[in-house]
């Protein structure tokens, strides 16, 4: 029953993310990413980046430092390591220049080894000492500026410019007589500084070139399921607005030996807009391409019919039920069970409008009798389906409610007499109704449960 009914299922599918959007242009799926939906992903990079930038490896410190009545004192200060970053306040903004993420506040916590030597020409021996020290970063400011292209179907991020600046460091040194050389460890401070700048530029330098990796290993193509396939290069390069990230995907479905991407679509209309609402993350535009891609991938491959034989109420598919609608059906096979062979005959044709989205379908279903191990088809009837959507998203869940807009019948041919067209386009639809079509709107589709969280209704513009 599963495998029978998924075609319808995808079918209804398309028809609940098709009520996401509405768009007269022809086009393909369009997403603004507003200001709320950067900071979300801010903060998922700023958690993120506080556990992968650490441990960081400092280099070895080596100074000459002179001191009164000793001379020359060699100092190491070596396994210098940042053990913590805290990054407590961060911002991101977008513009002409690029993406610039500004963090300030940030603290670190860092452990290192000192030691020292020297000899006086006075002295036959010479004096070392050697010990650790903890040192806290406070007043840490790192600026980060990206650049965002689209390179061959992919997003690649760069980095524009970086920088960390250190306003303040604190060292307490541990071991041998360390309070006497503190002084000594003070005329580190500023190479100290200069080496934390230097090396948390460099650690973000790399894990953006890590994310640019992961950009680019996205898949260009997702196979919805072993008929057809999702095109999912991104087209253009991302417009930087002064909230927002306005990204365009090529989103179109084909057979799954076929390519999405023909040479009549190769870039989107520049009327292609989404407006995304300040208390919205995410704001998507699909246009009417899109859903007309999918649903002709499916009818190319010939996957648009499916045999029923379980339904919710499975007196539906029994002649006794039927007994006094179709008499002879009853007669010549009582209290068999029966199946249904459903064919959409030509390409269902969708319409968008401002709160929902109508599907029509002619469909043939051939009549099937159980009759022991065979199937006997008794009767045939020609079905033009009309089918609408008003889908929700709250939370991360996809909700909605469909809705029976159109159910006409006529007869094709039937072994079993004549029928009662009129009587049994009303049962049919009647059974449609409160059995189908309400147990489907039931079903809420469950989204990625790590995506942010969206709450709202659809509108003229669909966002989400």
């Amino acid at each position: 029953m599963a495998r029978a009914t998924f075609p319808l299922l995808i079918l209804f599918l398309f028809i609940f993310l098709g009520s996401l959007v509405e768009s007269d242009e022809q086009g393909w799926i369009v997403a603004e990413v507003s200001e709320k939906g950067l900071d979300f992903v801010k903060d998922l990079l700023t958690q993120k980046a506080e556990s992968s930038l650490v441990p960081i490896e400092l280099p070895k410190i080596e100074k000459a430092v002179h001191v009164p009545f000793v001379g020359n004192v060699d100092v190491v200060l070596s396994g210098i390591v940042i053990q913590t970053i805290n990054l407590n306040s961060s911002t991101v903004k977008t513009g002409d220049s690029g993406i610039v993420l500004y963090v300030s506040g940030g603290t670190a916590s860092m452990g290192l080894m000192w030691e020292y030597s020297y000899r006086s020409w006075w002295l036959p021996f010479s004096f070392s000492d050697q010990g650790n020290a903890s040192i806290q970063v406070q007043g840490m400011e790192v600026g980060l500026t990206l650049g965002l292209k689209t390179i061959e179907g992919s997003l690649t991020l760069s980095v524009l410019d970086s920088g960390c600046f250190v306003n303040d460091i604190s060292i307490e040194l541990n071991g041998g007589a360390s309070w006497l050389y503190q002084g000594l460890i003070d005329a580190f401070e500023g190479r100290i500084e200069s080496a934390v700048e230097d090396a948390v530029s460099g650690k973000l330098s790399d894990a953006i070139v890590t994310l640019n990796s992961v950009l680019k290993s996205l898949p260009k193509e997702a196979h919805v399921t072993k008929d057809a396939a999702l095109n999912l290069t991104f087209v253009n390069d991302p417009q930087l607005k002064e909230s927002s990230v306005h990204i365009e995907i090529n989103g179109l479905f084909s057979p799954n030996n076929e390519t999405a991407l023909s040479s009549s679509h190769n870039e989107l209309p520049a009327s292609s807009e989404v407006c995304c609402e300040a208390n919205k993350m995410v704001g998507i535009s699909v246009q009417e391409t899109v859903l007309e891609s999918a649903t002709s991938a499916y009818f190319v491959e010939n996957k648009m019919h499916w045999t029923v034989q379980q339904l919710p109420d499975p007196k539906y598919l029994n002649t006794k039920w039927w007994r006094f609608v179709i008499p002879r059906l009853y007669k010549s096979y009582p209290n068999h069970n029966m199946s249904l062979d459903v064919s959409v005959i030509s390409l269902p044709k969708i319409q968008v409008t401002n709160k929902q989205i109508t599907a029509n379908a002619p469909l043939d279903v051939v009549i099937n009798v159980l009759d022991e191990e065979e199937v006997v088809p008794v009767a045939s009837i020609s079905v033009d389906l009309g089918i609408s959507a008003s889908p929700e998203i709250s939370a991360n869940t996809l909700t909605g409610n469909l809705q029976l807009n159109d159910f006409d019948l006529s007869l094709n041919w039937s072994n079993i007499g004549d029928l009662h067209i009129s009587l049994l386009q009303t049962l049919a639809s009647t059974a449609l109704r409160s059995v189908m079509i309400p147990g489907l709107s039931c079903v809420p589709i469950l989204l990625q449960p790590n995506t942010p969280h969206t709450e709202g209704v659809l509108s003229q513009k669909k966002t989400i």
